[in-house]
């Protein structure tokens, strides 16, 4: 098991629930921006957000945009120590360096020291495309070995000063680089480990790679917070982090939806059919299973399992629970039915 650190009111690693995190897209100075953005992300699921710190004028936005959110926020930095150091003081939750470009030691002491004296834990923050230029040389490229000699030189520097509150993200857009560098991780540091796939691209394929990657991880019991990167409303990446928990059995949050791929046995138009259950679902928090299937013959049998559910035949249907035929419904009105049987549960 993992140390434990408190990234505002969230507890990251020692068995704390896998928390979920994505990064505003705004200009971090344009404070009403960003918290409109923090407001939908905090209203979708996020439950830490991080901002860039690209400048000073961001770091003096923390304060105000901290003010008006209810999630821990992170700020991100690079190359300039001081926009750290102005992020403590306006009381971010968590800050995200890379130790080795920040400048030299008396400098990550700095940022250390502000940190350790408030509370605020570090993220080492290692990236396949930024790793030092003497790794990649020694390695060969961004390898798993290299990123996780990268993360484990920075812990070390942080220790130096006598400072462990410390989290660990090694991201790679390559996914089996990405996997293999958490696993390395996970058997030489007591550190949080936060997962992600870094550049995964746009949803069609980010998601894959983010499934793949991060829910591969967590299947394996490695990972303490994650962020789904994708080329696209932030917003996107939270759903898409609740999915990969709930396919990973670490999350209940809400209805577990599970729909047969069709075959020539199926007498209904089942696509749009679980397609509209999925969006009248979206909104129900009980932590059931539901069934969409198109066979009215092997459905029931199939998704014994479900808490309720729908088969489809021809011109009707039969609605279920636990795989107990309840009634036939005309097929035009299973959604609704199924609908109305879920209200009761």
């Amino acid at each position: 098991m993992t140390k434990q650190i408190m990234v505002g009111n969230v507890p990251v690693g020692g068995g704390a629930p896998v928390s979920i995190q994505s990064m505003c897209s705004t200009k971090t100075d344009d404070v009403e921006a960003t918290v409109d953005q923090i407001l939908r992300l905090e209203e979708a699921g996020c439950e830490i957000i991080r901002v860039a710190v690209p400048d000073m004028a961001a770091a003096k936005a923390v304060g105000a945009i901290k003010s008006r959110i209810h999630i821990p926020l992170v700020t991100d930095i690079h190359f300039d120590y001081k926009l750290a150091l102005e992020c403590a003081a306006q009381g971010a939750d968590k800050i995200r360096i890379n130790p080795g470009n920040i400048g030299g030691e008396d400098r990550v002491k700095a940022v250390v020291e502000a940190c350790r004296v408030r509370n605020i834990p570090i993220r080492i923050g290692v990236n396949g495309g930024s790793l030092e230029k003497e790794l990649v040389k020694k390695y060969g490229g961004p390898t798993p070995e290299a990123l996780v000699e990268s993360a484990l030189g920075h812990a070390a520097l942080l220790e130096k000063f006598d400072f462990t509150d410390i989290c660990i993200s090694a991201k790679c857009s390559s996914v089996p680089v990405t996997m293999a560098a958490y696993r390395l991780l996970s058997e030489r540091c007591p550190y949080p480990l936060h997962l992600g796939v870094t550049e995964a691209g746009t949803p069609s394929m980010g998601i894959i790679k983010s499934a793949m990657g991060i829910g591969g991880l967590l299947c394996l019991g490695i990972g303490d917070t994650l962020r789904v990167t994708l080329t696209a409303d932030p917003v996107e990446e939270i759903y898409a982090a609740k999915k990969i928990l709930r396919a990973a059995g670490l999350r209940q949050d809400g209805p577990n939806l599970i729909a047969c791929p069709t075959c020539g046995r199926t007498n209904i138009d089942l696509i749009p059919m679980a397609e509209e259950v999925e969006r009248r679902l979206s909104g129900c928090t009980k932590r059931i299973t539901v069934a969409v299937m198109g066979c009215a013959v092997n459905g029931p049998g199939e998704a014994s399992q479900a808490d309720v559910g729908i088969a489809g035949g021809k011109g009707e249907g039969l609605l279920f629970r636990k795989g107990k035929i309840l009634r036939k419904v005309p097929q035009d009105q299973l959604v609704d039915a199924l609908m109305a049987e879920i209200d009761q549960l």
